[in-house]
């Protein structure tokens, strides 16, 4: 096992791991507990009573945040004609078709999220097996495979945050930087955790949400108590 740093070390003695904190309280403590030199991500990660191999309990999808996540997003459109010059309007980084397909097979990667009119999505489809496991390929569940290009750019860059459940039945989402006010990060958390209880699967039972914690890039994992909101 890896010794922990001292830093980590006196941020734990910080968090007693059997506890679990009020939303607020956990928020304020993952921030006192962030051991990162830079302006660290605030995550929350949701345990869910959920089965994902079951086609009714994949549980994806995207929303924006209220007050963004604190990074500014690059967007690449996959569009033509007139869809291509309304990207370009709305801020897209970059906007093209079989030009833009031809320079990620060449390696490129140089954007956070990639937005297709539905007529791009044969041309896109080729990058499958290089966008699909870095989690880029455009999906309609998270709006961006659309013809509305100027609300997909502009949701990115006001702060959108795409939730997938993995294997496990976890979900992590960013809710910002440990840089914004508690308040905002608190506003945050309760915009996904309201659209997190709103994806709950008819099909799934017992207890949905058995277990939140709030954490920063590399700080201690703080258990929320799921009665204090």
């Amino acid at each position: 096992m890896a010794k922990k740093s001292k830093k980590m070390q006196d941020a734990l003695k910080k968090v007693e791991a059997t506890k679990v904190y009020p939303v607020a309280e956990a928020i304020a403590l993952a921030k006192e507990t962030n051991i990162a030199k830079f302006d660290a991500t605030v995550e929350v990660a949701y345990r869910l009573n959920v089965d994902p191999k079951k086609a009714d309990q994949q549980i994806r999808g995207a929303v924006v945040l209220p007050n963004g996540t604190g990074k500014t997003q690059s967007v690449l459109v996959f569009a033509k004609g007139d869809k291509a010059k309304e990207a370009e309007a709305a801020g897209a980084d970059y906007v093209g078709d079989a030009d833009m397909v031809q320079k990620i097979q060449g390696g490129w990667f140089g954007f956070d999220v990639v937005v297709a009119t539905p007529d791009m999505m044969a041309e896109v489809g080729k990058l499958g097996r290089v966008l699909g496991p870095k989690g880029l390929m455009p999906n309609p569940k998270t709006g961006t495979v659309t013809m509305d290009v100027t609300k997909a750019v502009n949701e990115v860059k006001a702060g959108k945050v795409t939730y997938r459940v993995d294997k496990a039945g976890n979900i992590h989402v960013p809710i910002g930087k440990v840089s914004f006010d508690n308040e905002k990060l608190l506003e945050n958390f309760n915009t996904i955790n309201d659209v997190l209880l709103k994806a709950k699967p008819s099909a799934a039972k017992g207890q949905y949400i058995k277990n939140i914690s709030v954490t920063t890039t590399f700080g201690p994992g703080i258990h929320v108590d799921q009665a204090s909101f």
